[in-house]
């Protein structure tokens, strides 16, 4: 299998809606700040909802690390206004919500269902070149927790800035890093 880490996104085109518009969303919209890009089945679902409340709960810590999140399904921009009107959960957020009827970008990112024409539940990190730096795919009965993926922002910014240091299991913001070198090997 090969891994999208360490890759550029490639150029698309989708739609969105966002904060009562429907909004043209493509590759450099992510270029300039971080970007997450959190891919979810479809609208409509009972677990997605309780994904994007979580994201709509911690989107101001996104924007305070710099950071746009997306969320991407398989349906269509229309089908977003309308989740986004109907469920109290949904109707918290406040970043684009993209259709991806087409599944150009689930296929695109690893995580389309063929035989479902549905998406896994992916995870993205980007950084500001447009370059993935995190990914995580998962079963969809497993909803995830975002304090974990501002985690993974956080710990991708951080070694961005500083890239003669890496981040040890657990890092949070703030903590001790650690300096790769000959001395440390076996010594942890």
């Amino acid at each position: 299998m090969q891994t999208l880490i360490n890759t550029q996104v490639q150029p698309f085109k989708a739609q969105a809606f966002h904060n009562g518009q429907f909004i043209e969303v493509t590759e450099r919209n992510l270029l300039g700040k971080w970007s997450v890009l959190i891919f979810m089945p479809a609208a409509f679902t009972f677990n997605c909802p309780t994904e994007i409340e979580d994201a709509a709960d911690h989107y101001a810590e996104f924007q305070k690390a710099g950071a746009e999140v997306y969320i991407v399904t398989t349906d269509t921009h229309f089908s977003h206004k309308v989740w986004h009107e109907t469920s109290p959960a949904v109707g918290k957020a406040r970043f684009p919500l993209v259709g991806d009827p087409t599944h150009a970008l689930t296929n695109a990112f690893g995580v389309h269902i063929p035989e479902e024409g549905l998406a896994l539940r992916g995870t993205f990190v980007i950084n500001p070149e447009g370059i993935i730096k995190t990914l995580e795919v998962h079963d969809n009965a497993i909803a995830r927790d975002v304090k974990e993926t501002l985690r993974k922002l956080k710990a991708a910014q951080y070694v961005a800035s500083h890239p003669n240091e890496v981040c040890p299991a657990r890092w949070k913001e703030g903590e001790a890093t650690l300096t790769p070198s000959l001395d440390l090997v076996g010594k942890i």
